[in-house]
């Protein structure tokens, strides 16, 4: 047994018909009733040993299909309809995003062509730079593409399989210690988070990310049961790799999850002490083979380290992507070197930061719809076990999932630094799980008022803020919000009424009210699920589910179209983003002038990203203007005309990169619609010192660069705000004081190996 009741001399409601007293001559007329989380048995591990693996091995099918001996016929066919639905979903419509976020695509397809390129995560096959995070999601997608060719499809699919695996996962987490009911709700409310369905679509780091997380979690989770050194080292290992895929963020529900296990775990204090040991020893092992390697390695014989100011991997770790993201101070990002200045109430220019940051704005439509229901959930779940053992699985269990919302979920209130809407997608799976664990004994113990009452009580606050929170995108669907607050409200009537009848009539009155509260607690999500598989989202910064009324956000989900809480127009801190209007359209306006910086703004002369002569700029979904791919290729990358792109192709073989651009987005761009490389100077915001003036001439005079793309990058350390280096602005200036430029579609160009002016 993993659960231990309390001894019999403490009061102890749940357990108070548990097991059902012997019968009597005279048994009490009321019915027995199941306690909240009753003790159960460890799952059947299956046969052991390799004599065994012929029989497991003919037996697979029957056991897939079966699943668990004590589970109901139905749970095994629903979780793998609960899984091909999941993945129908995602699928859906996969290929209309393009290359979605064009930064990382380029990486994968230099990783195809180049295994150097693939090791250090290189944004070019010639390995001139990385990107700015570790390599290990890249590493799906470009092993798909070396298998399948590159397209939109190759790179996206291993996305929805993680997605899938994810959905997997959480429904095995929460079915080792609950119901299947239980399993099925959870993997069903991750499956429809709007945020899950956005980034288990897109080639953003984030869902690896999510998914090594919740193996951890449920590693832990097996390896609370029997103090299992085996499974703690996976959960280790899990968080290594979650290392080598998003640095730092990984690390935020480690201590937490050492701490449980320290605590919980069924063996003496010296031995968990000793597993813990061990587990670190296997966390530092399988993400440090790979820093260990790229900080041996010469600085001359692999790419630059994009995202840093040193060249040095362990600073991009606890600077611009770790201690930086949130105190806001990341030297070379956007708003970087300013500590959070800027806009906002207290978050600087990414918004304002506090306990309600996650329910805030468009941020509550892509994660927050159950997250009230899993608060109140978590609650209820410790309460209730509040005297059992100390070793007891679903204390530990409230304890695994409750740890990563609150760690994670707090982290993200606060943080003053880069904060995008879609980094939420990292609670999806703790708020899934406790939602599925609470509702699951609730549903058990709904005969008795005070749980009925709970129950009922989670439903109707669930229905509530869906209506708040449809009401935020008030176009869409307008219908629904009136649906899910009344079919909540009436199932939790209903579900009150039900622990009070009696016989065949209580539990079809259960059952109506069962569905319908799922039905009003997952419409708004799953509505918002399916608008956001239907939609294209590309760039940088994407949202999920429909624009967001008054949203100060980017994306498909953006209102104002600048930056978050960056002024009455949105943008940068202090007013409006150049070319940007009020009421969130991007019609770019001119790359100069009264509508954007004095003067053209950016080093080098007009809007980053536009022509020189300040031509239109480009419209585009979720960009800010400029030729170049919104906010000078920061955002978006370029609109690639095939003149160009059949220019730069020309005699490429003649040369190492066939062009050059300021930002690794611009770069990605020119890279994928040539297949050739392309050096990103200055890395993503075009602010790295990746390479100075003297050695871009070098390198020139050598013949390895034949083209420069103008525009493009955020300026760097000359004027434009971010700190940083302004090598890129020094090498555009140098271009173009020394090279003719000439236009090929609305693009300018400059080819390096006609000579000077």
């Amino acid at each position: 047994m993993t659960s231990s009741p309390p001894p019999t001399s403490v009061p102890w409601p749940e357990a108070a018909n548990y097991p059902p007293p012997e019968p009597s001559a005279q048994p009490a007329p009321q019915a027995t009733v199941e306690p909240l989380f009753p003790p159960v048995p460890l799952p059947a591990t299956g046969p052991k040993g390799p004599s065994s693996w012929a029989d497991r091995l003919r037996t697979l099918p029957a056991r897939a299909w079966r699943g668990r001996p004590d589970d109901p016929r139905w749970a095994r066919p629903a979780m793998l309809g609960l899984l091909a639905a999941t993945a129908a979903l995602y699928f859906w419509n996969l290929t209309a995003s393009g290359w979605a976020n064009s930064f990382y695509s380029a990486a994968v397809q230099a990783g195809s062509q180049s295994w150097k390129a693939m090791f250090y995560g290189s944004s070019d096959a010639a390995n001139f730079i990385t990107v700015d995070k570790p390599p290990m999601s890249l590493w799906p997608m470009a092993l798909s593409v070396r298998l399948f060719g590159l397209s939109t499809g190759s790179v996206l699919a291993p996305q929805v399989l993680m997605g899938v695996a994810t959905v997997g996962t959480v429904y095995a987490t929460v079915r080792r210690r609950f119901s299947p009911l239980g399993g099925l709700v959870a993997g069903g409310a991750l499956a429809l988070t709007p945020v899950a369905a956005l980034m288990f679509r897109f080639n953003n780091p984030d869902a690896l990310l999510v998914l090594l997380l919740t193996l951890a979690a449920y590693g832990l989770v097996r390896a609370t049961e029997t103090a299992s050194t085996r499974w703690l080292l996976f959960t280790g290992v899990m968080f290594g790799f979650g290392f080598l895929t998003k640095t730092l963020q990984a690390f935020l529900v480690l201590p937490a999850f050492a701490v449980i296990y320290l605590v919980v775990a069924p063996t003496g204090p010296a031995r968990r002490f000793r597993q813990v040991l061990y587990a670190g020893l296997a966390m530092v092992l399988s993400a440090g083979w790979w820093v260990a390697i790229v900080e041996l390695v010469p600085a001359s014989a692999r790419p630059y380290i994009g995202g840093s100011q040193d060249n040095d991997f362990l600073s991009v770790t606890f600077g611009y992507n770790g201690f930086g993201r949130i105190t806001g101070d990341e030297t070379g990002s956007v708003g970087g070197g300013g500590g959070g200045r800027g806009g906002g109430q207290g978050g600087g220019m990414w918004g304002s930061t506090g306990l309600t940051r996650l329910f805030d704005g468009d941020i509550g439509g892509q994660i927050a719809w159950l997250m009230p229901a899993a608060l109140i959930l978590l609650v209820v779940g410790l309460w209730a076990t509040r005297r059992y053992g100390r070793t007891d699985s679903a204390r530990t269990a409230f304890l695994v999932w409750g740890s990563w919302l609150l760690c994670t979920g707090l982290t993200f209130s606060f943080m003053s630094g880069i904060f995008h809407q879609y980094y939420t997608v990292a609670l999806a799976p703790a708020v899934a799980a406790l939602v599925g664990m609470g509702a699951d004994g609730l549903w058990r113990a709904r005969r008795r008022l005070p749980y009925a009452a709970l129950l009922a009580g989670t439903v109707a606050v669930t229905a509530i803020w869906g209506y708040v929170l449809l009401g935020r995108s008030s176009t869409f669907l307008p219908w629904l919000r009136w649906a899910v607050l009344l079919g909540g409200l009436g199932a939790a009537a209903a579900l009150l009424l039900a622990g009070r009848l009696a016989g065949a009539l209580a539990g079809r009155v259960a059952a109506v009210a069962g569905l319908a509260a799922l039905a009003a607690g997952l419409g708004g999500p799953a509505a918002y699920a399916v608008q956001t598989v239907s939609t294209a989202h590309t760039g940088s910064i994407v949202t999920a589910g429909p624009r967001v009324e008054g949203s100060t956000g980017f994306g498909p989900g953006g209102g104002r179209g600048g930056f978050p809480a960056g002024g009455r127009a949105g943008g940068l801190p202090g007013g409006g983003f150049p070319g940007g209007t009020q009421n969130g359209t991007q019609n770019g306006g001119r790359a100069g002038g009264q509508n954007g910086f004095p003067g053209g703004g950016f080093p080098g002369g007009g809007f980053p990203g536009g022509t020189q002569n300040g031509a239109e700029a480009r419209t585009g979904r979720g960009g800010m203007g400029g030729m170049g791919g919104g906010m000078g290729g920061l955002l978006d990358g370029a609109r690639v005309s095939s003149e160009l792109a059949a220019l730069l192709k020309q005699d490429a073989g003649s040369y190492t990169w066939v062009a050059a651009a300021v930002g690794s987005q611009n770069q990605a761009s020119y890279q994928l619609a040539t297949g050739k490389p392309v050096m990103a100077l200055g890395g993503f915001n075009g602010t790295d010192p990746s390479l100075s003036l003297a050695d871009f001439q070098q390198y020139v005079k050598d013949g390895k660069i034949h083209y420069f793309i103008g525009g493009g990058g955020m300026g760097g350390g000359r004027g434009g705000g971010m700190g940083g280096s302004s090598d890129s602005s020094e090498i555009t200036a140098w271009v173009e004081a020394n090279f003719t430029a000439k236009t090929v579609g609305s693009t300018t160009v400059y080819d390096l190996t006609t000579g000077t002016n």
